[in-house]
């Protein structure tokens, strides 16, 4: 039997920046993302993607608001995965990419590099209209 699985993703947004993660592990490794990942069972998802925020990028941030679900059946190659995306803030910390990230960058949101995984272009397009 096949299952949905629910993932997060935080748009850190600050003074026209967004802050993307590189992949570490495939699929999509060496690509640009929106920091992330699954919500674990007994998690709420605003738990999960402030403590994805945190694993990954070694910022403590918090959520603005919702931005919105992704739901596509074939939006992710590992099956059929819907992502809540939140926009977030910094409260504290210095960036430090780790867990499942390699690279932890501040882009301009007008200059994002192309290789985005996932549908995270469409995400970031959608939030920051």
């Amino acid at each position: 039997m096949e299952i949905i699985r629910i993932t997060v993703d935080a748009l850190i947004v600050e003074r026209g920046k967004i802050l993307l993660i590189k992949r570490a592990k495939d699929p999509y490794r060496d690509f640009w993302a929106l920091p992330g990942g699954f919500v674990e069972y007994g998690e709420t998802a605003e738990n999960a993607v402030t403590r994805e925020a945190k694993e990954e990028t070694g910022l403590d941030c918090e959520i603005v608001s919702l931005a919105g679900v992704y739901s596509a059946p074939d939006r992710d190659p590992r099956g059929h995965i819907i992502s809540v995306a939140y926009l977030m803030k910094v409260k504290n910390g210095i960036i430090s990419a780790a867990d499942d990230a390699k690279d932890a960058l501040w882009f301009d949101i007008n200059e994002l590099p192309d290789r985005l995984a996932f549908d995270h272009s469409k995400i970031i397009q959608d939030a920051l209209k």
